[in-house]
């Protein structure tokens, strides 16, 4: 037996009725979730320069903490709407980046276990975290997708088929990519416009995947409802992001041509998402 988001009782069978609901089970794990990424980012994007000293293994430079940070408050953004959400395909897509990201830290971390600060609680929490969620994220997904309704309002507002191609394509190539940097990450680390560890190399391509998964495929579902929630978070972490350079920009090597190619292709995204943002939501 399960509760309703108003209170009432309903047994599973309820779960079966795609009339697009959130289940409570998603809204609870939603919640719990949010508190160890508002941790996070309060540490990786406030005191970029002192992991050392409150996270679970030490960064340098300060950079890729901001970038990871950036990641984290992005999703404390979503999964507080995950937990507020009225209709699940508002949310969903979202979640298999997720649990791709989840899967990649937990792989990352058995991988690179001795640059772990094994004695600090940070790194409890950071095990403990990348433990359950990737059991948990794909559980949540596959149970609430079964109330998922495909079928879209008569008036729903769709987004246009070329921006749904464009962010397939790219989403897909750069999902992929990702993956290839994580299984091998000798040419980022050798490339890349700051300096990167194998750990940080592995922990960075991550947050592509994630990036290029939910973008694949949130453009599966013709509907803007689907990707209001992905936009404003990719709105709020790509910001983050680009402040992060301002404050840390002495952390770049200006010489390197991705230099010019990372960061200014992070600002194009952000306008790119913002002018669609903005256009969806006048139609």
């Amino acid at each position: 037996m399960t509760l309703d988001s108003a209170g009432g009782e309903w047994d599973d069978r309820t779960v079966t009725v795609r009339d697009d609901h959130v289940l409570p089970l998603t809204r609870w794990v939603a919640r719990g979730i949010v508190p160890f990424l508002a941790a996070a980012f309060f540490v990786l994007y406030g005191v970029p320069d002192r992991t050392a000293e409150f996270f679970a293994w030490t960064i340098r430079p300060e950079m890729t903490p901001v970038v990871m940070g950036a990641g984290y408050g992005a999703g404390v953004y979503f999964f507080y709407r995950v937990s507020t959400a009225e209709r699940w395909h508002t949310v969903a897509p979202v979640f298999l980046g997720i649990a791709v990201f989840t899967w990649l830290m937990a792989v990352a971390t058995v991988l690179h276990w001795e640059n772990f600060n094994h004695g600090h609680h940070t790194f409890v929490l950071w095990v403990l975290l990348y433990a359950v969620t990737p059991l948990l994220v794909p559980a949540v997904w596959i149970r609430n997708r079964r109330t998922l309704s495909t079928e879209p309002d008569a008036n729903a507002v769709r987004l246009p088929r070329v921006v749904r191609l464009v962010g397939g394509v790219l989403g897909t190539g750069l999902a992929l990519g990702a993956v290839a940097l994580f299984v091998a990450p000798g040419p980022m680390i050798d490339s890349w416009p700051w300096t990167v560890s194998p750990l940080t190399a592995r922990v960075l391509a991550g947050w592509f995947a994630l990036f290029g998964i939910v973008n694949a495929v949130v453009v599966l579902d013709p509907r803007w409802s689907g990707a209001r929630v992905l936009v404003q978070s990719q709105v709020l972490g790509f910001a983050l992001v680009l402040v992060g350079v301002v404050r840390y920009w002495e952390n770049f090597d200006p010489s390197n041509p991705l230099t010019g190619a990372v960061v200014g292709g992070m600002a194009l995204y952000l306008l790119a998402v913002a002018v669609l943002y903005l256009w969806m939501e006048r139609r």
